[in-house]
């Protein structure tokens, strides 16, 4: 289909892209890599009168370190997310499930700061930045201001942005020494989660000392199964991991569509919360 028509702006700095969409106000999109905005403006699901489009903004791509802390610019592709060797080293979850997102041609083009601002519960990357307690930095008309990952995300494909703010870092606290996993149901490749999991774990004298377990296409924003979290502390073989991982639903409010119903998505979370609770401990 053709898209709608709207007018289009090309900021040069984050200073500029906040004034126009300050100006375009709730009628604005922000187009950054484009492979979650150009299918929606192609299927005629979203009709914005100004797309704002910062892809050529300088000083939002890149990964740097700040003491224990991970800052990735908005703007880096899914590509380099995946090579990055500070998030490989840092982020290992962040750099496994980035590299099941798409097809190589989206990852290229993709950005981590689109996917999570476009706060689809059926993409990857919104659950690793909860397990991961990451932090989003937006810089609006006021300045900046850090939203933790459990606060972005309000409802289905909906954030605690403002429309006159723009998302430029993800600021992750490093993880070096905790096992991850990234575990995911779809029915064809390169396809949505049916439901997922990213799994953190840190073991301590042969048991689970902490773990974060984030979820994916289990309600209308990524999920923490903290009932599961809470069950693991002290798990030191697989049957304990399995009885924890039976209350990975718990609070959950999976949608029902043609992948699946409400009860087979739950079914589906307890099994894989189990399977990447095990790998990423070294159980498995």
């Amino acid at each position: 289909m053709i898209p709608p028509t709207f007018d289009y702006a090309r900021p040069s700095s984050v200073e500029d892209a906040v004034r126009v969409l300050a100006e375009g106000g709730e009628d604005a999109k922000v187009l950054a890599g484009g492979q979650s905005l150009l299918p929606l403006l192609r299927l005629r699901l979203a009709f914005p009168e100004l797309v704002v489009d910062v892809g050529r903004v300088p000083g939002l791509t890149g990964v740097r370190e700040e003491g224990d802390t991970l800052v990735v610019g908005a703007l880096t592709t899914h590509h380099d997310v995946v090579r990055d060797p500070l998030v490989r080293r840092h982020a290992g979850l962040l750099a496994a499930a980035t590299a099941g997102v798409g097809d190589p041609a989206v990852r290229h083009r993709g950005t981590l700061g689109g996917s999570l601002a476009h706060a689809d519960p059926a993409g990857d990357l919104p659950a690793v930045a909860l397990a991961l307690d990451a932090e989003l930095v937006a810089v609006g008309p006021g300045g900046r201001r850090a939203i933790p990952a459990r606060e972005f995300f309000v409802d289905y494909l909906q954030t605690a942005l403002e429309p006159d703010e723009l998302l430029v870092e993800i600021r992750i606290p490093k993880t070096d020494g905790w096992g991850f996993h990234y575990e995911k149901f779809h029915r064809v490749a390169q396809s949505w989660a049916v439901v997922g999991v990213a799994a953190l774990v840190r073991r301590d004298d042969g048991h689970i000392a902490e773990a974060r377990i984030g979820l994916t296409n289990m309600g209308s924003t990524p999920l923490r199964a903290t009932a599961t979290e809470e069950a693991l502390t002290g798990a030191g073989d697989p049957p304990a991991v399995a009885r924890a991982a039976e209350s990975a639903a718990e609070g959950t409010r999976p949608p029902r569509d043609l992948s699946g119903s409400p009860e087979y998505r739950a079914h589906l979370a307890r099994v894989l919360t189990g399977r990447a609770v095990l790998a990423a401990a070294g159980m498995g």
